[in-house]
């Protein structure tokens, strides 16, 4: 008896993870079309995140963060600094090197991406759902926190 109950209880886990992994990569392609990402490649969205969070970096330094070989990353850095959203000055330690960095412009994107995906989920949580949902939700977040948290 104690078998059959455990093997329901991992199914139910096991189709609960995958309606989680589909609904989530959902929601995360909702966000994305809100920030207008246009036509920047997903490569060429990482390299700008990672920039924005660990701030500027050598190309080949990026190359490893980013796990891609040096070569695979040029392309990568000249579409974004033709765009206007990166750009390079000379290494003070080793003028050999150029140290990449956000421009300007590029923030401000960043920023109004990011408040328009906020404003977004704000509006569709307060026009789908009732404040009591809201509040189910709000544990379904902290349940959710609980399993990426370390």
């Amino acid at each position: 008896m104690a078998n059959a109950q455990n093997e329901q209880q991992f199914m139910q886990a096991s189709a609960l993870a995958q309606d989680l992994r589909a609904l989530l990569g959902k929601l995360k392609r909702r966000l994305r079309e809100q920030a207008h990402v246009g036509d920047l490649t997903p490569s060429q969205v990482s390299v700008l995140l990672r920039l924005e969070k660990d701030g500027p970096a050598t190309a080949s330094g990026l190359a490893r963060a980013e796990g891609m070989r040096p070569q695979s990353i040029a392309p990568v850095i000249a579409a974004l600094e033709e765009a206007g959203l990166i750009k390079g000055l000379p290494d003070p330690a080793d003028g050999r090197q150029t140290i990449l960095s956000l421009t300007d412009t590029c923030r401000k994107w960043v920023e109004e991406g990011r408040a328009a995906r906020q404003d977004w989920l704000t509006r569709t949580l307060q026009e789908r759902l009732s404040p009591q949902e809201q509040e189910k939700l709000t544990e379904a977040v902290e349940l959710l926190r609980r399993l990426v948290d370390d």
